[in-house]
């Protein structure tokens, strides 16, 4: 071949700069020289943020616009047509195995229904027995409406504590009293704390038995809790100016102590590992944060790349829960460069005869069991290639039945309220009665006429209302109740033949437009905006995180087989939250994966597989440029970094598995799909697989054209000699 193409040699290292210092070295320096001032900044600045935010005060708001759809285009018609804004209301659902009808049952049920009406912020309560069609056919079942007079943003939860406490006080006697809506929804969730708790607990728990002393094992957990308390203040502070779902402190508490300990471990490692080798405290400090220092850094902007990857997809609640889990990831490496060398500077002394007296204890000599799996590896790589890859592929093949869509009543725990009165409502008026179709008609009042006809007479359409004009007088509403369930497939395939088929035909005979909304079409059109706008976000962040590995590591295979690794393990965890929580495995609550979970979970995991590739990688090259034997390289960068690995993934899989135990939903679907992707990532993937892959390419894992070499910029994640 005459094409201009070299493998980069032992020594050879990136072209640039190699000059000592840096940004890095004099930050972290600083905190090692300054440890007492560093600490108290730190103490001061969660102290300041936390006051600040208590103060304050939030002011969350879920932007679930979906410019361009339909049924973004109901909500902007409404907007239009009645500028006053809507306000929220709570149903209060009603059974009787008797039947409603008795006179000292009517006679509860109406006492009831007034003293609900003296609460605050309670506008109405009509009454089921007078309005019509709020009584089931058999007069089993019945269903009062609580309107109110705020909007669900200025809605307190204790007044609607309050609602639910008074209606269900009317509870005796056979007469069974639920309330359903999204308000009740939320005010019986949990006050939460038990998923952080438990996570925090096994995490410490695997760092002991890792370092063997307590405050050793404290140090990164230490980290991760003041840089994950530091950032939830200043989310709080932030919503003020950017537009932040309420559920982003969750989602950033669940990334953030995983990474934030991930990352702090890291560096306490490689300090532990250079106190053992004979170094100083002081030195090794120093090598810990030049080289493991470096690879958080940059694993760091790999994740950060990652989640802003989700600003491609132009959708604002996404946008919002982005900044949020991107700030987090920020404030943990810099707790990782700045707060860690600080107490480790403080404790120094204590931290090292710990080391020692553990070390000294140990029969074995690090990384031996490392080394034995590396060579075994190697010498047979096919086999754990291919067994490996059959074992992704089939792990992703239930993702391709993925459904996404939202979360109602219907997937709650059956013990909750909530669920209660959305299966008395399905037993009553019949499964489409929890999510109808709001369908518009923009015409004269004939339009309106024929779309009720047209309704009625859909075989996937049990009941429709009449039309009902908005206050202006210019555009019509119905009401159409499918005969399936809001979450079955059945009623996104309605949506999809009313749109495509059924309006069309009709609005060409009218002249009228015709809109199709609801939760139902919402959820629909949110999986079409996520599909459509999927590649370029897929193409943004593989693509600038695949340049990143090229320069740091000098390599065209490396970040090719971290792109198709990473890709494996995100379509891996999609497919078992897919059985899990889609076909209902092990007891869950079928139902769809809610509708921006996937693509969280791809910009979450494919940044911390990064991280993991880039902990090993970074090893293996820096052993590979000192011997220059690829297979030795292999054997000594897992040697090195295995126990790290896994005891890092460990303390993820806990931290992200303990939100299994939220009674929220999507936090379980998050909690699960992280865990699931972090083992397979780092046990099969980083452990096995990649071993195999580096002794089949050889040499040729490292090659890089020259050409390309020198369009690339130098990124050196290790340096020849520690910065002193």
């Amino acid at each position: 071949m005459t094409v201009d193409t070299s493998v980069r040699r032992p020594g050879d290292g990136p072209r640039g700069d190699q000059g000592r210092g840096g940004l890095l070295h004099r930050v972290s320096g600083w905190a090692m020289r300054n440890a007492g001032i560093a600490v108290f900044l730190w103490l001061l600045a969660l102290v300041a943020v936390t006051v600040g935010s208590t103060v304050i005060g939030d002011a969350y708001k879920n932007d679930n616009s979906l410019p361009g759809t339909d049924s973004q285009r109901v909500i902007d018609v409404f907007r239009e047509h009645q500028p006053q804004g809507s306000t929220e209301s709570i149903q209060i659902v009603l059974h009787d195995e008797d039947g409603l009808g008795r006179p000292e049952t009517r006679t509860r049920i109406s006492q009831m229904l007034g003293e609900v009406g003296k609460l605050p912020h309670v506008a109405a309560v009509a009454d089921p027995f007078t309005a019509q069609g709020s009584v089931s056919t058999d007069g089993d079942t019945a269903y009062a409406t609580v309107n109110l007079d705020v909007a669900a943003a200025d809605m307190p939860v204790e007044d609607v504590r309050a609602i639910i406490h008074k209606a269900q006080e009317s509870a005796t006697d056979g007469l069974q009293v639920e309330l359903g809506g999204d308000l009740v929804r939320t005010a019986a969730e949990s006050e939460g704390g038990a998923a952080e708790g438990a996570g925090i607990l096994a995490a410490l728990v695997i760092l002991v038995f890792l370092f063997g002393s307590l405050l050793a094992a404290s140090l990164p957990l230490l980290t991760a809790v003041f840089a994950v308390g530091s950032t939830l203040g200043l989310l709080v502070l932030a919503s003020h100016l950017f537009t932040i779902p309420d559920y982003t402190a969750p989602v950033m508490m669940l990334v953030g102590l995983g990474v934030g300990i991930d990352y702090a471990l890291l560096i306490f490692s490689r300090y532990r590992s250079e106190l053992l080798k004979g170094a100083d405290r002081p030195r090794a400090g120093r090598i810990a944060l030049d080289t493991a220092g470096r690879s958080v850094l940059f694993a760091g902007c790999t994740v950060v790349i990652a989640l802003l990857g989700l600003l491609a997809l132009g959708l604002g609640s996404l946008q919002g829960l982005a900044l949020g889990v991107t700030v987090t990831v920020l404030m943990t490496m810099l707790a990782a460069i700045t707060l860690l060398p600080a107490l480790l500077t403080l404790f120094g002394k204590r931290i090292e005869r710990s080391v020692r007296k553990h070390a000294a204890k140990s029969r074995r000599h690090p990384g031996d069991g490392w080394r034995k799996l590396a060579a075994r590896v190697q010498r047979g790589p096919w086999v754990p290639l291919v067994l490996g890859t059959v074992a992704l592929v089939a792990l992703c093949l239930p993702a391709l039945d993925l459904r996404l869509g939202f979360a109602d009543s219907g997937t709650d725990d059956p013990a909750k309220t909530s669920r209660k009165a959305y299966d008395l409502l399905a037993q009553g008026f019949g499964p489409g009665f929890n999510g109808p179709l709001i369908v518009v008609s923009q015409g004269d009042e004939a339009a309106a006429e024929a779309l009720n006809r047209t309704l009625a007479a859909d075989p996937g359409i049990a009941a429709v209302t009449p039309p009902q004009l908005l206050a202006d007088g210019k555009v019509a509403t119905v009401m159409a109740f499918p005969t399936s369930a809001p979450q079955d497939a059945a009623t996104s395939d309605l949506v999809q033949r009313l749109r495509d088929d059924t309006l069309p035909q009709l609005s060409a005979k009218t002249n009228a437009t015709y809109l199709v909304g609801g939760s139902t079409a919402a959820a629909d059109d949110f999986a079409g905006a996520v599909s459509n706008r999927l590649p370029i976000f897929v193409l943004v962040v593989v693509g600038l995180s695949a340049l990143l590995l090229m320069a740091v590591f000098r390599s065209v295979l490396i970040p090719l087989k971290a792109a198709v690794l990473n890709l494996f393990s995100i379509g891996a965890s999609l497919g078992v939250i897919t059985l899990v929580f889609q076909q209902g495995w092990f007891g869950a609550q079928q139902g769809p994966i809610e509708a921006f979970v996937p693509v969280m979970i791809f910009a979450i995991v494919f940044g911390l597989s990064m991280d993991y590739e880039v902990f090993l990688i970074s090893r293996i090259h820096e052993e590979w440029r000192r011997t220059g034997d690829a297979r030795e390289a292999v054997r000594e960068g897992l040697a090195n970094t295995g126990s790290v690995i896994t005891a890092a993934a460990a303390i993820m899989i806990v931290v992200f598995g303990a939100f299994l135990l939220s009674p929220d939903r999507m936090l379980k679907q998050f909690g699960l799909g992280l865990a699931v992707a972090v083992l397979l990532d780092a046990v099969l993937i980083r452990c096995v697989m990649v071993p195999a892959i580096l002794r089949l390419m050889g040499d040729s894992a490292w090659w890089l054209p020259r050409w390309l070499d020198r369009l690339l910029p130098a990124v050196a994640l290790e340096r020849d000699d520690p910065v002193d």
